[in-house]
């Protein structure tokens, strides 16, 4: 079965997955459509890549009834409209993170899927990065036995520009809920406690929408171990992502700066090159996790990251950011993991 998908948004990320459907990276899926509200930019990528139709209109899309699966990489205050119809006409979703912008939209479009029986899945491409797949064989096999602390790091090369970050929903929401899910994911065990700091440190803009571009955040799992969490918009050597799990009988590593396996020795000293930006870092992640995508809706299986855990990390970034703002842990009450479909 081939599975004809359309892309909403073609904006970095998004032109990113369209380009992986349109030159057949992803085996089963074929991309028949591309959305876009800059109808110029959709018609370029229809014709450099041979689609058969674009459009402007996401509705042409939804009410397309051969049309079998939606990646949306919309901004996230459109998520839980573009889910909802998404689901309402029987469409297979894959959908950026964050899952939507509040708790109660998370809710009503929770509700939808589950009434409508539809597959999502949630953009977290850490899961299927293949350094962090080994780390999770590893953990479940015992090699470092208990984990017993997280540590994260996310270091991007440079800020976004104001416009940007005026509708990012701030640090915790945009940069660290990639390792809030990555965490409980190795750490197998639910955050229940946040403690969040940060300061703006370079780019001053950011202090206009209550952002920061150095934070931290400290935090509690359900298994009795701890972690810290950074995240920055201020590494001007490159992008770095680096995790460390602390286990009671060894410790994992995951991640590295290097770009190439290569270093050049000479009379200045020892060099090599460094990852430049999360597409290279991550080219292998967001083509697998589409890969997982398609054989779920071939298979009619449920993804590794469903709408559930899209919601549970909103959840924690949202305490995050609480926490930030009035200077206190924040207990999340209740598990919401646990729920099911």
């Amino acid at each position: 079965m081939t599975v004809r998908c359309a892309v909403l948004g073609l904006g970095r990320l998004g032109h990113h997955h369209a380009k992986n459907l349109a030159t057949h990276q992803v085996s089963g899926a074929k991309l028949v459509s591309v959305v876009d509200p800059l109808g110029e930019r959709a018609e370029q990528f229809a014709r450099e890549y041979g689609i058969e139709h674009w459009t402007k209109n996401p509705d042409d899309v939804f009410e397309d009834p051969t049309i079998d699966a939606v990646v949306i990489v919309t901004p996230t205050s459109t998520h839980a409209e573009m889910i909802a119809k998404a689901a309402k006409n029987g469409k297979a979703i894959f959908v950026e993170k964050p899952l939507t912008q509040s708790l109660e939209e998370a809710d009503d479009i929770i509700q939808t899927i589950q009434e409508t029986g539809v597959i999502c899945q949630v953009g977290f491409m850490r899961r299927f990065d293949p350094a962090y797949a080994e780390a999770k064989r590893r953990i479940e096999a015992g090699d470092i036995g208990k984990p017993i602390y997280f540590k994260g790091i996310t270091r991007d090369a440079g800020s976004p520009p104001a416009e940007f970050i005026q509708h990012s929903g701030r640090v915790f929401l945009d940069v660290s809920i990639h390792d809030y899910d990555i965490a409980r994911y190795l750490m197998g065990a639910e955050i229940t406690s946040v403690s969040a700091h940060g300061r703006v440190l370079l780019h001053s803009f950011m202090k206009e929408f209550k952002d920061v571009d150095q934070a931290i955040t400290y935090v509690h799992f359900d298994s009795g171990a701890a972690g810290d969490i950074e995240a920055s918009r201020n590494s001007p050597y490159g992008h770095d992502i680096r995790t460390e799990i602390i286990g009671t009988e060894g410790s994992l590593f995951i991640g590295t700066l290097r770009n190439q396996n290569v270093t050049l020795l000479n009379s200045k000293g020892s060099t090599y090159e460094i990852i430049p930006d999360f597409q290279t870092r991550f080219n292998d992640a967001y083509r697998l996790e589409l890969v997982h995508f398609i054989e779920c809706v071939q298979n009619r299986q449920t993804p590794k990251v469903t709408e559930i855990d899209g919601k549970v990390n909103l959840k924690i970034a949202i305490a995050a950011t609480e926490s930030f703002d009035s200077g206190k842990t924040v207990w999340l009450e209740g598990h919401v993991a646990e729920q099911t479909r």
